[in-house]
C-alpha cells in the first residue's frame, strides 16, 4: 500500500513530506493507522545528527492509532484495537523485562537502525537507499505503519487518542523521572530543569509525589507560566535562582532531588543541577546531547562525600505494558493534566513548522494530526 511520511533523508536538512511503499505485517507484526503523533525533542536529534540513525528514515515515535491488521501470532491485539505506542519495545522475556526494566527492553537495541526483527524494513521509497528505516521502529510521522504488537499497548476506546498519544513517549519520560528515578517523596524539595514535553510532567510528577517545593527551571517565560499551572511552587529562570531557592528551604541543604529535562544537556546544566541538589541528594538525567559528548564533569569527592547520587533514566524508568494505562488512568481521575500541556496542532506537511516552533521555545507539546484515511 502507499502513505505518506515525513522523512529525514540528511542529517541537518529539512524534513521531507513524500509517498512510501509500506509492506504488511508478517509474523507478529500489525499495520497501525496513525491518528495522531506527538513531536518529541528526540526527533530533532535525528534530524540534527545529534543521534546518529541510519538514514533514511521515517521520523516520529510518540504514536496513537487504530489497528487494521494483525500478522500471524499476534495475540497482543485484534483489528479495530485504539492503542498507544510505546517507543521501547517490550518483548516480556529478556533479562530487563523479566526483572521489571522494560524501558531497557533487549529489542530495544535497533531503535535507531529502524528496522523490525529479522533486519526487515516496511517502508521502501525512492533513492539510493530503498529501505527506509522507522524511527524507534514505529514511524508515527506515518498515515500508515508496520510495526511489532510489542510496541503497542491497547487503551480503552473512549480515551482520546489526540491527549493519549502523549503516553507513549513524553509524559511517562518525564512523570516516571520524578516518580520513580528521583523516588521524590512527601515534603521534599524538587528542581526540574528544563520544561518542555518532559520536564512539563517532571514538574506534575513531583507534585503527585507530595514534593513540598517543586521548582521549575526555564529561561523562556512562557515554559515557567505553564509550569506554575500545572503544580510548580516556584519558577526560575538561572541555574542559581534555582540552588538559592531550594537552600532557602532546606536549612541551606539545597534540593533533595534534581531532574534535568533539557532538550540539550550540556555540562553547565549538569553542573548547575548538581551544585543545586544537597547532602544525600540525587541528580536524574533525562535530557540527551550527543552520544560522544562528554557532558558530565563533577568533584568526585563532594559526590563521595557529600553522599549525592548521579542517575541516567530512560523511558522514566517506566513499564510501558503496565504505566501507560496506570497513566491514562490518573488523566481520567483528574490526577495529571495531558489537555493542557498541547500549545497546538499540525497537519503532516506542517512538520518543519511544528519543529521549529518547539526549538523556538513556543509549544510546550505539539501534536500532528493525521488526515483522516
Amino acid at each position: 500500500m502507499k502513505t505518506k511520511a515525513a522523512v529525514v533523508y540528511e542529517a541537518g536538512k529539512p524534513i521531507e513530506v513524500v509517498e512510501l511503499d509500506l509492506d504488511g505485517p508478517r509474523e507478529g507484526e500489525v499495520l497501525i493507522r496513525y491518528t495522531h503523533a506527538g513531536l518529541c525533542h528526540s526527533d530533532v536529534h535525528i534530524a540534527h545528527g545529534d543521534l546518529e540513525a541510519r538514514l533514511p528514515m521515517v521520523l516520529g515515535h510518540e504514536g496513537a492509532g487504530i489497528i487494521e491488521e494483525v500478522g500471524p501470532g499476534v495475540t497482543r491485539v485484534k483489528p479495530g484495537d485504539h492503542v498507544v505506542c510505546s517507543f521501547i519495545p517490550n518483548c516480556g522475556v529478556c533479562r530487563w523485562c523479566a526483572t521489571g526494566q522494560q524501558a531497557i527492553c533487549d529489542m530495544g537495541a535497533t531503535i535507531l537502525e529502524g528496522y523490525l526483527p529479522g533486519g526487515r524494513f516496511p517502508f521502501t521509497g525512492p533513492g539510493p537507499v530503498s529501505e527506509y528505516g522507522a524511527m524507534c521502529m514505529l514511524g508515527t510521522f506515518s498515515q500508515y505503519s508496520t510495526i511489532h504488537q510489542n510496541s503497542v499497548v491497547k487503551v480503552d476506546d473512549d480515551l482520546p487518542l489526540d491527549k493519549a498519544v502523549l503516553v507513549g513517549c513524553g509524559v511517562p519520560t518525564g512523570w516516571g523521572s520524578a516518580v520513580n528515578a528521583a523516588d521524590v517523596r512527601p515534603g521534599e524539595t524538587v528542581i526540574v530543569s528544563g520544561v518542555g514535553g518532559i520536564g512539563i510532567n517532571a514538574v506534575q510528577g513531583a507534585r503527585y509525589a507530595g514534593a513540598k517545593n517543586v521548582i521549575a527551571l526555564d529561561p523562556l517565560e512562557n515554559k515557567r507560566e505553564k509550569a506554575m499551572e500545572l503544580g510548580a511552587t516556584h519558577a526560575v529562570a538561572t541555574a542559581e535562582e534555582a540552588a538559592a531557592l531550594a537552600q532557602s528551604f532546606t536549612n541551606g541543604n539545597g534540593a533533595d532531588k534534581t531532574i534535568v529535562t533539557a532538550g540539550i544537556v550540556t555540562e553547565e546544566i549538569v553542573t548547575g543541577a548538581f551544585n543545586a541538589t544537597g547532602k544525600g541528594g540525587t541528580i536524574v538525567l533525562t535530557g540527551l546531547n550527543k552520544l560522544a559528548v562528554n557532558n558530565i564533569q563533577l568533584p568526585g569527592s563532594i559526590l563521595t562525600l557529600f553522599k549525592k547520587t548521579v542517575k541516567g533514566s530512560l523511558f522514566g524508568d517506566c513499564n510501558p505494558t503496565t504505566d501507560i494505562p496506570k497513566i491514562l488512568g490518573l488523566y481520567q481521575s483528574g490526577d495529571l493534566k495531558l489537555d493542557e500541556i498541547i500549545t497546538r496542532t499540525y497537519t503532516l506537511d506542517e512538520i518543519n513548522q511544528g519543529y521549529d516552533d518547539l526549538l523556538e521555545g513556543r509549544n510546550v507539546r505539539g501534536v500532528l494530526v493525521h488526515d483522516a484515511v
